[in-house]
């Protein structure tokens, strides 16, 4: 069966989670992308932050982005696939936990992303649709 290696976008970059929240939504402008990892000094995943996170919770909330950290909006422990889980645990783990990208994780070092859109192109039909399902009800 597919696994997270094969259909991962590769080259994942994190944000520093002493990085601001400005500097974050910079990266994510440059890279083109609604989502990094948050990483720490110890190279493990923080959690996940979102250019929605960044509207709702700093912008929303009348924080500065420039003085906010993303650390300070990493939410518990980050939901994240082994390299080497097939795609059906993939599908599980978004559908259980509602997420649309999940960061790659080879041991404890981030070697990539799958993205909802990445599970669509190399996944049957039916499954996608089971997925999208499962992500637009509550």
């Amino acid at each position: 069966m597919t696994t997270a290696r094969e259909i991962m976008s590769e080259g994942a970059e994190c944000v520093g989670e002493r990085e601001s929240v400005l500097d974050a939504a910079r990266k994510m402008t440059e890279l083109g992308v609604g989502a990094l990892p948050i990483c720490g000094e110890d190279n493990k995943l923080k959690g996940m932050l979102t250019d929605r996170d960044i509207v709702v919770k700093v912008l929303g909330a009348g924080k500065d982005p420039a003085s906010c950290t993303a650390g300070e909006l990493a939410q518990g422990e980050a939901v994240t696939i082994g390299a080497d889980d097939d795609a059906g645990e993939i599908l599980r783990t978004m559908a259980a936990h509602k997420v649309r990208r999940l960061p790659v994780i080879d041991g404890h070092t981030l070697v990539g992303m799958v993205a909802q859109a990445d599970v669509a192109r190399a996944l049957p039909d039916l499954q996608v649709g089971d997925l999208l399902e499962a992500l637009s009800t509550d």
